[in-house]
């Protein structure tokens, strides 16, 4: 017996060595394989906890944060209303005393919140639920809910306070409604993904500013648009286009209605892509508005050697004298002399204003200075009297106080957030800091605003100028359907954006193992897509839609002839995700491209993330099959009428979040099955 347990003992001894010597091996090389290096750390609990969406212990580790986004003060400056955008609630906070007195509930994704000129109600606009809400500021509860388009943001009240308007980013337009009987009035068309909006001094006019490029033949430069509306008539007056650039997110008239000022983002090296050469990529500024010329003149805030990425908030002192800027990818305020700035334009002559566009020494001129806050900054808004400057900190969940005659930090209000910095909420800094590029030019965030995509296309063959062009894609709901970039050479998301981020896109270091865990376990567990409620508001789809559906998933074209498996469109878009994760030949491959096959992209939320194919060819989805199409080899499609595309494409805008597809995917893996047991 003795000698048995020996035995057993040294049996044990051996498999157990041998679990730790190819057990290691093992595991070393499927993290090797995971990440894409070799010098990962490796520990199980990096993948298998912190990038797990609905576990038990994952639940346990994630929290609810604020995630300050907006906010407005009280006429008297005594009480400030912040959008918790994460937390769906606006919390009101006693400026004075810096400290929260009461947390109001809203709907999903609060974007904005505005008080009325006499402080009885606010607005607040909840984009992912397509509505906006009205609070009785007396009894703090919402009264009044009003609908009109989709993706409601920015706000606006008529001096005159009877009507309301709102930007809506979905849908691209703008609701006018009365505010006596709370019903939208009318709705104007805006430009590509429009997201601010500012009345001027007299009430005249409400400017509206764009995200997005409009769409545009390929390979020509981006135009974003300012819609001016006449609120006299409520129609739109003028459509002004600045050549060059996008992300114009917040637009602000000076009090004396002289300039309308946006921040933007001017891609570089417009060739007529943008041009990946490890480094200058973009710059960073401000569109303007002479409202008297009509000129139109684009000023960097940059300056040589140092960038200031992502500008977002805008505010203008009340004297018109000064104007902040909030600079999310930094962690900056840029406070601008804008007397200065005047000077500037009045020496501009109109044939040298593309040289101003892109002048950064200019910016020394009217610069005052730069003050740090913390992570993320965003919605700004000043006191009454513009002495104080209140600036959201995003992923801080504190609001931070500046003095705008010192432009000093004087204080930090704690919008009482969750203590804890979760892994996925680190990957969040991560994602929207520019600290990983050279001279801080941009963060993923710049062509990824929102985590989705920009809407550009990126030349990203850093000598080879024209080659493979690629168009951006969104980062929403993507943990779950590798291969990523086009042409599916990074299996993972630690290799899409550690290696290749280091290599191609930057000059600086890589991310280190801990920031890249943080990035990939925010992506994964805390990026979901908004619900698609601008085509399908009810969750029921419309008859045109079903008609698309059906021939989404036809097995026979119109004469009757079976469609090959390889060209239905459910072969390779099936549920879930609407992909198939694997590599194919739709015959759209340029001349300029190497040799490949390209991934198979989601569909979900599809009608948000135009331009469409590899290298964004196509500005909408009709085009796909009406001018790259010529074969079939992107599905059977040429049989169809147009009555019968114009289905098919009113199915793919219907299509939401994979969430809503899971019951689908069973049925449709089941239906596979069983054709796989016939056979």
């Amino acid at each position: 017996m003795r000698i048995q347990g020996i035995l057993i003992g040294g049996a044990v001894v051996l498999a157990g060595a041998a679990v730790v010597i190819f057990g290691g091996r093992w595991a070393r090389g499927h993290v090797n394989h995971i990440t894409a290096v070799d010098d990962h750390p490796r520990t199980c609990w990096t993948c298998h906890v912190y990038t797990q969406k609905d576990n038990f212990i994952a639940n346990m580790m994630n929290e609810t944060y604020v995630s300050p986004y907006k906010l407005d003060i009280s006429g008297d400056g005594s009480t400030l209303y912040v959008v918790g955008q994460e937390s769906n609630e606006i919390v009101v906070v006693d400026a004075g005393a810096g400290r929260v007195m009461e947390k109001i509930p809203v709907g999903l994704r609060p974007h904005t919140v505005l008080l009325d000129h006499g402080d009885k109600y606010a607005y607040v606009s909840n984009q992912w639920a397509d509505n906006i809400y009205r609070i009785d500021l007396g009894s703090m509860q919402v009264t009044d809910t009003l609908f009109g388009g989709s993706g409601p943001a920015d706000l606006e009240i008529s001096p005159d306070g009877k009507y309301l308007w709102c930007v809506n980013s979905y849908s691209n337009n703008i609701s006018i409604f009365d505010l006596e009987n709370l019903q939208e009035r009318r709705r104007l068309k805006a430009g590509n993904n429009p997201v601010s909006a500012a009345m001027s001094p007299d009430g005249s006019e409400v400017y509206v500013s764009s995200r997005r490029s409009i769409p545009t033949p390929h390979m020509t430069h981006p135009l974003t648009e300012m819609t001016i509306t006449g609120t006299k008539y409520q129609r739109v007056t003028d459509r002004m286009l600045f050549q060059d650039a996008y992300i114009m997110e917040t637009v602000e008239l000076t009090p004396s209605g002289d300039l309308a000022i946006a921040t933007l983002i001017r891609p570089k090296n417009l060739i007529p892509t943008v041009q990946i050469e490890r480094g200058w990529m973009m710059t960073h500024g401000l569109g303007i508005i002479e409202r008297e010329s009509g000129r139109m003149v684009q000023l960097l805030l940059d300056e040589p050697n140092a960038f200031y990425a992502d500008p977002f908030g805008l505010v203008i002192t009340p004297d018109g004298k000064k104007a902040f800027v909030s600079h999310g990818g930094v962690d900056k305020v840029t406070a601008i002399d804008l007397d200065e700035l005047r000077k500037v334009l009045a020496e501009a002559p109109d044939e040298e204003l593309e040289d101003y566009a892109n002048h950064l020494g200019l910016s020394s001129r009217y610069v005052l200075g730069r003050i740090p806050t913390g992570a993320n900054p965003k919605g700004m808004v000043l006191s009454p009297d513009g002495s104080l400057l209140y600036v959201a900190e995003r992923l801080n969940d504190h609001i931070a106080v500046i003095h705008t005659e010192s432009l000093e930090t004087i204080g930090s209000i704690d919008l009482e957030g969750p203590r804890r910095r979760t892994v996925a909420r680190h990957g969040r800094q991560v994602l929207n800091n520019a600290k990983g590029t050279f001279q801080n030019q941009y963060a993923c965030y710049t062509c990824h605003p929102d985590a989705h995509e920009d809407g550009l296309v990126y030349n990203m063959a850093g000598t080879d100028m024209g080659r493979n062009l690629a168009n951006v894609q969104t980062l929403r709901d993507i943990g779950d359907i590798p291969p990523y970039k086009w042409n599916g050479k990074n299996q993972t998301i630690y290799k899409q954006d550690g290696m290749r981020f280091s290599t191609i896109l930057t000059r600086n270091e890589a991310f280190t193992h801990k920031e890249l865990d943080a990035l990939v376990a925010y992506i994964i567990t805390d990026n979901p897509n908004p619900p698609n409620l601008r085509f399908i508001p009810t969750g029921d789809l419309t008859a045109k839609q079903q008609r698309g559906k059906v021939i989404f998933y036809r097995t026979h074209d119109n004469y009757g002839k079976q469609i090959p498996m390889e060209y239905r469109c459910n072969t390779c878009h099936t549920p879930p995700y609407l992909t198939n994760m694997e590599m194919t030949d739709v015959g759209t491959l340029a001349d300029s491209d190497d040799p490949m096959k390209f991934d198979v992209p989601q569909l979900n939320n599809v009608y948000e993330s135009a331009p469409y194919l590899h290298d964004g060819k196509a500005p909408t989805l009709e085009e796909i099959w009406t001018q790259y199409n010529d074969y079939d080899e992107h599905g059977v499609a040429n049989d169809m009428r147009k009555d019968q595309l114009n289905d098919l494409v009113e199915y793919l805008k219907s299509i939401g979040d994979a969430e809503n597809y899971q019951e689908e995917a069973k049925v449709y893996e089941a239906s596979i099955q069983k054709k796989k047991k016939e056979k």
